[in-house]
């Protein structure tokens, strides 16, 4: 993420990574003012506004409709653009890291991504993959892929306890 939670990969309501002009058309020709254009892209965006259907990627994966097909897509490609960003920045990549709820609970999603990632060494076991890891690739993949659970509110209960030990 960048100065907000709207930068980055694209999420279930919002765009992710946004071309400024974006912003320019909507306040101009849709006349929007900086409250509906903030909600707009707060809850109205990501996953849902491509989708017209859901924010949640389970509904998308199990509908038939083209819209929600879109969605998925363009969720893998931008993952995909930002790992090749990513790869150039640091000079390859060793490990491929699936954290959080898509990442933790969408197989059809880690298969995508590691298919793209093959110029980048990543390989799939898809037994493992469909188990849900920890890894997911193959030993003597050149890069590996892990599925790592997270417990988000956990980590944000000690950081605040421990910001409160500090006063």
């Amino acid at each position: 993420m960048g100065f907000s939670t709207l930068d980055g990969l694209v999420m279930g309501t919002r765009p992710g990574t946004l071309d400024p002009g974006v912003l320019l058309y909507l306040m101009d020709s849709r006349g929007l003012g900086a409250r509906a254009l903030e909600e707009m892209l707060y809850h109205r965006s990501g996953l849902l506004g491509v989708s017209a259907l859901s924010s949640d990627m389970r509904e998308l994966l199990g509908s038939s409709d083209p819209r929600a097909r879109e969605a998925i897509d363009l969720f893998v490609y931008r993952i995909a653009r930002e790992l090749g960003s990513m790869a150039a920045a640091l000079g390859g990549l060793d490990a491929l890291v699936f954290t959080g709820g898509i990442g933790e609970n969408a197989a059809a999603i880690r298969h995508r991504v590691c298919s793209e990632a093959e110029w980048l060494g990543v390989e799939i076991d898809e037994d493992a993959n469909r188990a849900g890891g920890p890894r997911i690739s193959p030993l003597d993949s050149r890069a590996s892929a892990w599925v790592v659970r997270t417990d988000e509110n956990r980590m944000i209960a000690q950081h605040v306890r421990e910001l409160l030990r500090a006063l």
